[in-house]
């Protein structure tokens, strides 16, 4: 690659890469979920030599990694009803979404102010179908997208 210029990425099945980037996505997946400690033992798990990890670490990622990090934050305003909040969740467990922080403000006038931030890479559904669903429980007064 020239200096300066963009590198170029391509989608590629897994089954047509040399078993060398394979490897080293599988000892970069050892690592990053704790089950190797070192580079060392993940490479030994999965029978690769540290140089070719080293020299590959930085240029493989899943494809599934690239969309990974998208956080959204919903604002939602919910009724003072035992429950509400927890049918709520329950709508974003079962769509997938990893919820990261949870927000409720005191309630006043029978309505609480929430914000929900939540990583929804790994969703089955998209954001759209999960507010749907939320706004569809009873005790939900608005739901809306605020940053993601």
């Amino acid at each position: 690659m020239l200096s300066g210029s963009k590198p170029s990425y391509y989608l590629v099945a897994a089954d047509t890469l040399p078993e060398v980037f394979l490897k080293v996505s599988e000892a970069k997946e050892l690592l990053e979920t704790g089950d190797a400690k070192t580079v060392a033992d993940a490479v030994a798990a999965v029978g690769l030599s540290r140089s070719a990890f080293y020299k590959y670490k930085d240029k493989i990622t899943p494809f599934l990694d690239m969309k990974s990090g998208r956080i959204i934050t919903f604002s939602l305003t919910l009724r003072n009803k035992p429950g509400v909040l927890s049918s709520v969740l329950s709508i974003f467990a079962s769509s997938g979404a990893n919820i990261l922080t949870i927000n409720q403000s005191i309630p006043v006038s029978g309505c609480a102010a929430v914000t929900i931030s939540a990583e929804v890479s790994g969703m089955e559904s998209t954001p759209e179908e999960l507010m749907l669903n939320a706004r569809g429980l009873d005790g939900v007064r608005k739901m809306e997208i605020l940053a993601g």
